[in-house]
């Protein structure tokens, strides 16, 4: 790829528009990556990743003698850890998710995260498993590390596109059950639905021992409701219905409600202990990959101290 045709990693818009999913991926991981520290998972493979200074009851076939000739200090050869980690990816593609604005629609920029994050996760050697939802489970694969079942999700994912009304809470309570196995659960959502319920499934995705990871993916519109001249609202999930309002008097009712949602849906979060980051879809997607290796980092942090 020469540098003239390299992708606008910074504006999402365009970087929708750039070519096929996969170079997509590809093309924000290499960009994130760059400048950056290799994998924070570390294990025994024969990949090294970087060094640590000794500590005692560290094995000592792991210490690195020629840092020590050079330093004279101990340090330990870390090393990239072979699939530790069993993920699934989850992107709703509900009628909601259809909105653009004047970016690109949070669906486009869901996909682009969602696959960006799969293409993470496998070049670390974990599994990552696909499902796609609206009311009920569309696209799914299951876990895997092998590269090319991720071309295959990201070629079946081009063509799927959001439609329907969901209640999340439904969707979610039919595909906890088919999750066989502990594993890392990340949402891609704008998490329109009644937070009680919503709640209940989220408590029980914890109950069954996975972790879960909420990525709210918001239009700026829809944070700032900048319309002043009387407009026609159509739902995207109930079709045929419309409602032409005056966003004067709107607006600032609009406001405090959606500003209450945000904040009861962080501290649901907070309080089950499952990370939840927002993002507009005017955000570079690369901090999406930014705000996933910090969340869990803190996470493996939490574990190390118990």
């Amino acid at each position: 790829m020469s540098k003239s045709s390299e992708p606008p990693l910074h504006d999402p818009t365009a970087l929708s528009q750039y070519g096929r999913l996969a170079v997509v991926a590809r093309a924000v991981v290499e960009g994130y990556m760059i400048g950056q520290h290799r994998s924070q998972f570390k294990g025994s493979s024969v990949e090294f990743v970087e060094h640590r200074q000794y500590y005692p009851g560290d094995e000592i076939r792991h210490i690195d003698w020629h840092a020590y000739g050079k330093t004279g200090k101990y340090y330990i050869k870390e090393y990239e850890e072979e699939t530790n980690l069993r993920a699934y990816v989850l992107l709703d593609c509900s009628g909601s998710m259809a909105y653009a604005g004047k970016t690109l629609s949070k669906f486009a920029y869901g996909r682009i995260v969602a696959s960006a994050l799969s293409h993470l996760l496998v070049a670390q050697r974990d599994a990552v498993g696909f499902i796609t939802f609206d009311g009920t489970t569309q696209l799914r694969f299951e876990p895997s590390t092998n590269p090319l079942q991720l071309e295959q999700v990201l070629s079946q994912l081009e063509a799927v596109e959001p439609k329907d009304e969901t209640a999340l809470h439904k969707a979610f309570d039919e595909i906890l059950p088919s999750l066989k196995r502990r594993s890392l659960v990340i949402i891609i959502s704008d998490f329109f639905d009644h937070l009680e319920p919503l709640r209940r499934s989220l408590d029980q995705f914890e109950h069954a021992r996975h972790e879960v990871m909420l990525l709210q993916v918001l239009a700026p519109e829809e944070c700032d409701f900048p319309f002043s001249r009387p407009t026609m609202f159509r739902s995207l999930e109930r079709k045929g219905q419309r409602m032409l309002v005056d966003p004067h008097r709107l607006r600032s009712i609009y406001l405090k409600q959606f500003g209450e949602f945000l904040t009861e849906l962080e501290g649901m979060s907070g309080n089950a202990g499952i990370d939840y980051t927002r993002f507009s879809t005017t955000d570079p997607c690369h901090l999406v990959l930014g705000a996933f290796l910090a969340a869990r980092a803190r996470r493996q942090g939490k574990r190390l101290k118990r």
